[in-house]
């Protein structure tokens, strides 16, 4: 994923801060609009996470911190739902007269009412995905509900949402009851999926039910079991970030499948996030990265364990192609692998330090009926596959600098 930071101006002429995330080759087929949920942020991790599976879907991601959150200009207390669907709107315009329109508006939390009543205004999107999401935005009320009379006598209150201090106009709540969501999706026709966790505490799984009740034709639901309301766990926002891209496509206009900006095979881009690596060949895209305890954040494979599965399934499609052709019961192929450094035996008396050699242990199931003899040539076509051959022979890196 590579992203640039930017900055915008919105409707109330103030800065706002984000950043477009893009697919490595930075050819994106669509972009999506981001809206992060209630005193959230662009770079909470389930933000980042879905944004960075959607790059992978070659979908851009433009997310950023509403007015008076974040790095954005403004004050908090002096914003409100409304402002938020501007500022949205003034992101959108962004996209627009720098890259292309957005066609998919994602929101989370508030941030998914916040992307309906945006959608509305935005002719350009295509597509809406709202997670966790209250079918009313006046839902927001009960995260301060004990303030709720100071707020209505003396016109403002402050406290703590999440550990961080607050402050609450009087406006806010006047704003937010203004907002019929129910006659705006009674009125539109934009495809829409929303995805809503059952254990939701914060937002109770009826929104969800309010919300496709009240959309049109075409729309999907697609329950979140187990989930929180902020997808803190990441196999959570990977699956939120998967299921809508895939659902999105159906729905979004995309131009023919753009070619890599490299001659090469495959091209492999790490930024400065620890140690997440991008790496794509033809149209398809995988992620590398380390353990959490090498500083890791365990976001893909690392890159031995990509090796060993290069071997392991260059062997499983040889033994796949030779008893297809040869016409052998083989109903399956489990190769198990192991690597790790061995001394070299002819190198022990060296004078130099004893050397080592790289050790490749593989364990082949072969599941079928089949013969003593299929089985033995089988074990022999193994070790004739393409990738075993190359880790064989003698090999060359050459390396250019670029």
């Amino acid at each position: 994923m590579y992203t640039k930071n930017i900055q915008f101006t919105n409707k109330q002429g103030l800065l706002l801060d984000g950043n477009i995330d893009f697919p490595i080759d930075k050819k994106p087929l669509s972009y999506a609009l981001f809206a992060h949920f209630f005193t959230g942020s662009q770079n909470f991790t389930a933000v980042r996470n879905i944004s960075r599976a959607l790059t992978h879907n070659r979908i851009a991601v433009m997310r950023f911190d509403f007015s008076g959150l974040g790095k954005s200009e403004g004050k908090f207390e002096d914003s409100n739902f409304s402002t938020n669907i501007d500022d949205l709107i003034s992101a959108a315009t962004y996209l627009k007269e720098n890259y292309d329109s957005p066609k998919i508006i994602v929101g989370h939390s508030l941030g998914g009412a916040a992307a309906i009543f945006a959608a509305d205004k935005i002719e350009s999107i295509q597509a809406i995905v709202t997670i966790g999401a209250p079918s009313n935005p006046s839902h927001v009320e009960h995260l301060f509900e004990d303030h709720l009379e100071n707020i209505h006598l003396d016109g403002e209150a402050t406290f703590e949402i999440s550990g961080r201090p607050f402050t609450i106009k009087k406006h806010f709540l006047e704003d937010l009851n203004s907002k019929n969501m129910t006659k705006l999706l009674n009125n539109s026709r934009k495809p829409i999926l929303v995805l809503h966790s059952p254990q939701d505490k914060i937002v109770e799984i009826s929104n969800a039910k309010e919300i496709y009740k009240a959309a049109h034709h075409p729309k999907s639901f697609i329950s979140l079991d187990g989930a929180n309301h902020l997808l803190t766990n990441k196999a959570d926002s990977f699956y939120v970030a998967e299921v809508l891209s895939s659902w999105a496509k159906r729905y979004v206009l995309t131009t023919k499948e753009p070619e890599l900006s490299t001659d090469k095979q495959t091209v492999v881009r790490i930024g400065k996030t620890k140690y997440s690596t991008e790496i794509v060949a033809r149209n398809h895209s995988i992620l590398a990265d380390e353990p959490k305890k090498f500083g890791g954040k365990d976001s893909g494979l690392t890159p031995y364990e990509l090796l060993l599965a290069s071997l392991g399934s260059c062997t499983a499609i040889t033994l796949r192609m030779y008893a297809d052709r040869k016409k052998m019961e083989l109903d399956e192929v489990l190769v198990h692998l192991e690597h790790f450094k061995q001394h070299a035996e002819d190198c022990i008396s060296c004078d130099e330090e004893p050397a080592k050699i790289d050790k490749f242990v593989r364990t082949i199931e072969l599941i079928g009926d089949l013969t003593f003899d299929e089985r033995k040539r089988l074990i022999q076509i193994a070790n004739r596959c393409p990738v075993h051959r190359t880790l064989e022979n003698k090999i060359e890196i050459e390396t250019i600098l670029r």
